[in-house]
């Protein structure tokens, strides 16, 4: 089976988005899932998950434009990031599992129809339900404490075995990596939240947040879900934002079971 790359995209988007990879194949023809990881992150994300779902789905993955240690001017300087999931999902996958910034490009993407609904998990979303639910304190939080989230991510990582020390410099490394314009991006996506048609939303969800997230915090998972049609909502206790690599296990079989159960046609039918 082969997978051909996106067309290229008006606005300047082809060649930042790698081409996608066939991770594991499937048993009596599940449906192929996309993986996406979140920003500042890489494919490797879902090592822990991989041989761990249902054996029946067949998983791709695929390095972003905001993955690790990649500069940020040659995508945050674009007015558009949805756009490289547009290209990227098309209608090539049945299902989808997004992280983080991802999650929210892609609810972002499933809001205004730009993407046919499909089955999806959303892991640890950026979410607010009104505009008065950020005000300066939040932003100086985003922005002056950017670097905690890396800090988290290469303490449950492959990373973990390095001292404090050395993670924490590698956190500010990745943080200036992804910049001011990769910064703005996200945050930009964060203030749009609230202004989102939820109730567009076609896709089957499920969202999953970590209890002790403190970059997406549970409340916004939960009113993400909240106010999307059908949602799904799942707090798993004692994980922060990497709940994939935290509790795989427990991941896995959620993932597992919403994917294998839910009714919905497929983007490729």
């Amino acid at each position: 089976m082969s997978v051909s790359t996106a067309a290229p995209a008006p606005g300047g988007t082809a060649g930042l988005t790698g081409t996608p990879r066939l991770r594991r194949e499937g048993t009596g023809g599940g449906r192929r899932v996309l993986l996406l990881h979140g920003l500042g992150g890489k494919a490797t994300v879902w090592d822990r998950l991989v041989d761990r779902v249902d054996a029946s789905l067949e998983l791709w993955d695929v390095d972003l434009p905001w993955r690790a240690m990649a500069d940020s001017e040659g995508w945050g300087s674009l007015p558009d990031p949805v756009r490289f999931l547009v290209d990227l999902v098309g209608d090539e996958y049945d299902a989808v599992v997004a992280h983080s910034y991802a999650a929210n490009l892609l609810t972002e993407a499933y809001a205004a129809q730009r993407v046919a609904p499909r089955p999806t998990v959303l892991i640890s979303p950026f979410h607010r339900s009104s505009p008065r639910d950020f005000d300066w304190s939040v932003i100086s939080y985003y922005l002056n404490d950017f670097h905690r989230v890396f800090e988290e991510a290469l303490e449950v990582g492959e990373t973990g075995k390095y001292a404090k020390a050395h993670r924490d410099w590698m956190a500010l490394r990745l943080r200036d990596r992804i910049g001011p314009y990769g910064w703005m991006r996200f945050f930009e996506t964060y203030l749009r939240s609230p202004f989102l048609d939820l109730t567009a939303v076609r896709s089957p969800l499920l969202v999953l947040s970590g209890e002790k997230d403190s970059a997406a915090r549970p409340e916004d998972g939960r009113a993400l879900a909240a106010g999307t049609p059908g949602a799904r909502f799942e707090l798993l206790a004692g994980c922060r934002h990497f709940p994939m690599v935290e509790d795989p296990e427990r991941v896995a079989r959620l993932v597992s079971g919403f994917l294998c159960d839910v009714t919905a046609p497929s983007p490729r039918s």
